[in-house]
């Protein structure tokens, strides 16, 4: 059984007299309907710290004297400002996951990613969400590991995300990328 334990309520971060709010990633329900399935898919979603912090500073937080990082219970990592601001897609994104006209495809590692969203000038640029699906304690479980911005996908092998929840509620083995 695969368990992640995870932070359920993100603490805001205060940086140089400013705050971010990180409520919109708290953790949260979110169902998903199918015809194959009389009841809808109910996924406890959680959300990690990589979703609006990197390993490297932001240019945009430049002071030396104070430390740009978030603290977590599992790491410190640089709190990183598009991130976030891109992070403010992530519960629409996750809860239209089942839609046709949202991308999923396998990321490699048993995960899988959502991608393309518009960011804060309007443009349309691929946000690379990787996520992984489970079960824990009888429920089904969504993890989003990171989110970011990445210029090229590469080659991708897109998958249904209702045949993952499918397989998961019956379970069968999900859905893995053709070789």
């Amino acid at each position: 059984m695969t368990r992640i334990n995870e932070i359920e309520k993100w603490r805001n971060f205060i940086f140089d007299q400013s705050e971010y709010d990180l409520s919109h990633l708290n953790a949260q329900w979110v169902e998903y309907f199918d015809e194959r399935n009389p009841k809808p898919y109910r996924f406890f979603v959680t959300y990690g710290s990589h979703c609006f912090t990197a390993k490297d500073p932001d240019p945009n937080f430049n002071s030396e004297l104070d430390d740009p990082q978030y603290h977590s219970p599992r790491e410190s990592r640089y709190f990183n400002l598009e991130r976030y601001q891109l992070s403010k897609n992530l519960s629409l994104i996750i809860q239209s996951l089942n839609k046709k006209q949202v991308l999923v495809f396998h990321a490699g590692h048993g995960n899988y990613a959502s991608v393309k969203v518009i960011d804060s000038n309007g443009t349309e640029i691929n946000y690379l969400v990787v996520f992984s699906v489970f079960r824990e304690r009888k429920k089904f479980r969504l993890h989003i590991h990171s989110a970011y911005p990445k210029q090229e996908l590469g080659k991708i092998h897109k998958v249904d995300f209702l045949t993952i929840a499918y397989n998961l509620a019956h379970n069968k083995k999900l859905p893995a990328p053709r070789k």
